[in-house]
């Protein structure tokens, strides 16, 4: 199979799809590898590193997109990207279309086979492929708050550790999951007062037991999240559902009750975000205010680190990419169904139920002959 990784072009994205270490396993295993040039520049790799571990080098987006019969990529196409895809082509990268209804028709149009990193699932439930992102997601939450706290930022002028005899920022983390529980390392690594709050009881007390008097964990109803964000400096949103768009947890209304200068962070802006008041922002302008509260809804908070976030994530989704070129897509999903569930869209279609009924269209699922 020919695999081509593109540069990525959304806004202060510099990730790239692959890193010289998996195109040598891909190649050592008898496929090509075409990168685009330059697109692990972001991440300090040169063309010359590619092509030491068997890459060809195209010249543009174009070319890799012409050649590739499967494009791996991190970010979702964007409308040129699409534009480029065709339908015996297969997609492999991010797509979070539940908050994307642009892209889903891009996609349909295309008639591609798009598999998306988010909706894939291992043997446990987990989501193996969304879960290196989240960890980064989680712990730059805290980093990207506590920046946005400082008064020269807009913020309330609080040191989210406090100091001796001074009172810590209060950090509430709504959602216990990958990104909630990164984001309280760090927040509890800094001495700030953090609060976690999740819907799952079994949750809480695994978050309890990993973090002892630390944190606080509390059961998420609407009457105390009320009360929480009134009191709170830093709010972080890491709340996620498979594939749907994410659930507004703050309304506007509470918003209006917060302190000015306060700050929230909204990891769940690629699906849709979990305040009312949220939209998607970029890392050239990442933040702004609503009602004097900061909001962070940067879609692409990873890229910020990208050399990091690279190797993360191709870690993880390398095993996923030999497979599929290994065995045909097709051949893949069937033997694994974990891979088959981040089918998102085939031959014009919406296939995941979920993603289908958050967009308001109707779902055609694959079925594996």
């Amino acid at each position: 199979m020919r695999i081509g990784v593109p540069r990525e072009i959304k806004v202060h994205e510099y990730r790239v799809g692959l890193v010289p270490a998996g195109v040598r396993e891909l190649v050592g295993a008898g496929h090509q590898v075409l990168v685009q040039s330059g697109a692990g520049n972001g991440i300090g790799v040169d063309d010359a590193q590619y092509q030491a571990a068997g890459a060809a080098i195209a010249a543009d987006a174009a070319e890799v997109f012409a050649r590739a019969d499967m494009v791996v990529k991190v970010k979702e196409p964007q409308p040129a990207e699409c534009a480029l895809l065709r339908k015996d082509q297969v997609l492999f990268t991010y797509l979070h279309l539940a908050a994307d209804p642009e892209q889903a028709q891009g996609l349909i149009k295309s008639g591609a086979t798009a598999i998306a990193y988010e909706t894939v699932t291992a043997p446990n439930g987990s989501l193996p492929l969304l879960t290196p992102m989240s960890e980064v997601a989680g712990r730059m939450s805290i980093q990207v708050g506590a920046a946005s706290l400082q008064k020269a930022n807009g913020g309330f002028g609080v040191l989210l550790g406090g100091v001796p005899g001074v009172a810590p920022a209060k950090v509430v983390i709504l959602g216990g999951g990958v990104s909630g529980t990164h984001a309280a390392e760090m927040a509890v690594g800094l001495r700030a007062d953090v609060t976690i709050v999740d819907r799952s009881v079994n949750r809480l007390r695994e978050l309890s037991s990993i973090f002892g008097s630390s944190v606080r964990t509390l059961y998420s109803t609407v009457a105390e999240i009320e009360r929480l964000v009134r009191d709170a400096d830093l709010v972080v949103g890491a709340v996620l559902v498979a594939g749907a768009a994410a659930p507004k947890l703050i309304t506007r209304a509470m918003v209006k009750t917060m302190k000015p200068g306060a700050v929230l962070v909204d990891i769940s802006i690629d699906q849709g975000g979990c305040f009312e008041t949220s939209h998607p922002t970029t890392h050239a302008e990442p933040t702004f205010v609503v009602d004097g509260v900061i909001h962070y809804c940067v879609a692409n908070m990873p890229g910020a680190v990208p050399r990091t976030s690279t190797f993360a994530l191709t870690n993880a989704t390398l095993p996923y990419v030999r497979a599929l070129a290994d065995l045909g897509w097709q051949g893949a999903l069937r033997r694994d169904a974990g891979l088959a569930a981040g089918l998102n869209v085939h031959a014009g279609a919406i296939t995941h139920e979920v993603v289908a009924r958050a967009l308001g269209l109707p779902a055609r699922p694959w079925q594996a002959a």
